[in-house]
């Protein structure tokens, strides 16, 4: 028994089913293709991802001083600076230091209590770093203020909690000088000066 040949009617569905199915694929690979290329754009353009801000171009940023990069102050002169040379266990950058004029004073967290501290800054970067602090003196005010304000009373009594203190002294300071001039520096705050009353 011989069987019909397919008439050219029952021919055609299976092509347009055929050329539906690749249409469809190829729509689902451009459509992918669009959405990959269109998050990579997004992402490198810091909408989304956390890119690293920009910073602005013809800024000329602080420079690390290496350790021995200034020479030694005599006995007897004040100095902003570490001098000397690097050795084996010291740290491999010169430190510079400078003292904010006037004390602070700020009422702490939920407290009747007031905070009264004197800083001072060090950073192993040259002195763009320390004229940037004082550039933006009120801003950096401002934020140290603010930081006080934001402190717990039973964190100023105990060594842990002025360690904390510096560290988020040190943060807030940076974030003011990264959003003033696209870079920190401050390596670490030190207390001159620090009354609870």
């Amino acid at each position: 028994m011989a069987t019909a040949a397919p008439t050219p009617d029952q021919a055609g569905p299976k092509k347009k089913k055929g050329k539906k199915g690749l249409v469809m694929i190829l729509a689902a690979l451009i459509l992918a293709g669009a959405g990959v290329g269109g998050g990579i754009f997004i992402a490198s353009s810091g909408l989304i991802g956390g890119a690293k801000a920009e910073v602005p171009k013809g800024k000329d940023l602080p420079k690390l001083l290496p350790k021995g990069s200034k020479p030694a102050k005599e006995e007897g002169e004040g100095g902003s600076h570490e001098g000397g040379s690097a050795s084996a266990d010291g740290p491999k950058y010169e430190s510079s230091y400078f003292q904010i004029e006037k004390d602070f004073t700020s009422n702490l967290k939920d407290s009747v209590h007031l905070i009264q501290v004197g800083l001072a800054v060090s950073t192993p970067y040259d002195e763009k770093v320390i004229d940037h602090l004082k550039a933006h003196e009120l801003a950096v005010r401002s934020a140290v203020l603010m930081t006080l304000a934001d402190t717990d009373e039973e964190q100023v009594f105990t060594s842990d909690g002025k360690k904390d203190l510096q560290r988020r002294l040190v943060k807030a300071i940076n974030d003011v000088l990264k959003e003033k001039e696209g870079f920190g520096g401050v390596g670490n705050v030190y207390f001159t000066n620090f009354i609870v009353q």
